[in-house]
């Protein structure tokens, strides 16, 4: 037979970039040269698994309100259809009884006060950057990750609110500002539109495409867009199909997306549509079968869909039911980058035990290699 060494390193680099990161944190083992292959900066790049962009994981973060020891995190890769349980230690690196809250955007955690972060999948202290303070200090905001000429990340935050006692400071729900990685400063950016005022984070979703920050309220409706380079909003529009109850919107490569639940005369339906960022108007991309959508609920209740949270990133649109009752169950939609096609499926059950969460962080990120290979004798699938 043939030995596989015969390949040479070129061709052998190729066959292992096809290959899911938890296979090749695998063969990472199997001899010097696929380590060396795969533990090498170039082999880490996206130019040497584009793929890899495309299929973003799904991160679950359930945090329990009384004890932190009850705190757990999952994250699912799409190419091998598996969860892993992450380890603590990578999983809530500077979240404390202080932080006032935890989101997760693009690569990274954060917490809001203070302001501090983390690229996902690190589990060491110095890899725990905090900034200077936020001019206005505020839970669950709204936030984006981009690169604004600079390999530095920029963040932006949008909303949250902001208690005094246990009353919400009204005056700061509606802030913008944006981090200068360079000068490590806030700068205060004209205002979220004051149709978004009556609602708070949790009823508001956010997308960042084409260089602006979209911010779409879940239930109203209302869609505004805020230019990242010169910092203006645009003007306050209705973004609502036919028939839909409440919607979330996305950036998924080269296609704005709006997803959410649809009412018709034959029942209800969870919808996709593209979304034209010049004019806002919406053409279906795909429809969720109806036992797909029917199996992330036991109960017949009018008000079962309201547990429903997306998030979605590359080509992959999750869908989860954020009730315990259930283990938190998903699908996700990949939507095909070449014909448009979009394909359905359950995504397995989170690996047992599951504990009960007050609150469950949601989001889509590319992983990188490198950082797994750092964890990887940590990771757990069952």
């Amino acid at each position: 037979m043939t030995e596989f060494s015969i390949l040479g390193f070129d061709l052998t680099e190729h066959i292992l970039s096809f290959l899911p990161i938890p296979t090749l944190l695998r063969a990472a083992s199997v001899c010097k040269l696929w380590h060396s292959i795969i533990s090498s900066p170039t082999f880490s790049s996206p130019s040497a698994r584009p793929h890899a962009l495309s299929q973003p994981w799904f991160f679950l973060y359930g945090l329990h309100n009384t004890s932190s020891k009850n705190h757990q995190s999952f994250a699912f890769d799409p190419l091998s259809n598996l969860w892993f349980r992450l380890p603590s230690s990578s999983s809530f690196p500077f979240l404390s009884p202080t932080s006032s809250s935890l989101i997760g955007s693009q690569g990274f955690l954060f917490t809001t006060a203070p302001f501090s972060f983390s690229p996902i999948l690190h589990r060491f202290s110095y890899n725990i950057f905090t900034t200077s303070p936020l001019n206005y200090s505020r839970d669950n905001p709204l936030l984006g990750v981009f690169h604004a000429n600079s390999d530095k990340p920029t963040f932006i935050v949008v909303g949250g609110v902001k208690f005094i006692g246990n009353l919400v400071d009204i005056e700061d729900r509606l802030a913008v500002e944006i981090y200068d990685p360079h000068l490590d400063s806030w700068e205060i950016c004209p205002p979220l539109p004051a149709n978004f005022s009556s609602g708070n984070s949790s009823s508001l979703s956010s997308a960042l495409f084409g260089g602006k920050f979209y911010v779409l309220g879940i239930y109203s409706c209302f869609v505004s867009s805020f230019d990242l380079e010169n910092h203006i909003w645009s003007d306050v529009q209705t973004l609502r199909p036919p028939g839909v109850n409440f919607s979330f919107l996305l950036s998924c490569r080269d296609r704005l997306v709006l997803a959410g639940i649809c009412n018709s005369p034959l029942g209800s339906s969870f919808n996709l549509w593209r979304i034209d960022e010049n004019t806002m108007e919406f053409s279906e991309i795909a429809i969720m079968p109806q036992d797909l959508l029917y199996s992330l609920f036991d109960s017949d209740e009018d008000d079962k869909f309201a547990s429903l949270k997306c998030v979605g990133l590359g080509d992959l649109v999750y869908v989860f039911n954020e009730e315990y009752h259930k283990r938190y169950p998903a699908c996700v939609c990949e939507i095909s980058s070449e014909s448009g096609k979009c394909k359905w499926r359950r995504v397995p059950p989170l690996p047992s035990p599951v504990n009960k969460f007050h609150k469950v962080i949601s989001f889509c990120s590319t992983v990188s290699l490198h950082n797994m290979l750092r964890v990887g004798e940590e990771l757990s699938d069952r």
